[in-house]
């Protein structure tokens, strides 16, 4: 038996933004500041497993949490994140996007972003 999701257990007063089928929190362990995660209503695997109704709802809802980050910190750049798979580093299998503010000089060379999930292949 599938133990329930833990995001299931997150009290709607921990809510930012509620819409038709997500419901938007800070990250609890947060990579910078603002860090914010995309959580379904409805239980989903992940990114692919997502209805067409929230695929339609999902680019909108990142643009609500870029603009509730920038009412509070001012960040230099974002990266989107999904991990889809335990091989890709998904430890929670619930959909959750990651909204991640990026300021200038947060670390050395951010140069390769996401890239940078296999050691060594995000230098180019």
């Amino acid at each position: 038996m599938e133990k329930p999701s833990v995001f299931f257990s997150i009290s709607p007063d921990n809510h930012i933004i509620t819409t038709d089928h997500f419901f938007v929190i800070r990250d609890g362990y947060p990579v910078s500041p603002g860090h914010s995660l995309i959580i379904t209503k409805q239980l989903r695997r992940d990114y692919f497993e997502l209805s067409e109704e929230e695929l339609q709802e999902l680019p909108a809802v990142i643009k609500m949490v870029k603009a509730n980050i920038e009412e509070s910190h001012r960040p230099d750049g974002y990266n989107l994140g999904m991990n889809c798979g335990q091989a890709a580093g998904q430890t929670v299998f619930h959909f959750h996007c990651h909204v991640i503010p990026r300021y200038l000089g947060d670390m050395e060379s951010p140069r390769g972003g996401v890239r940078h999930c296999v050691a060594g292949k995000g230098d180019y």
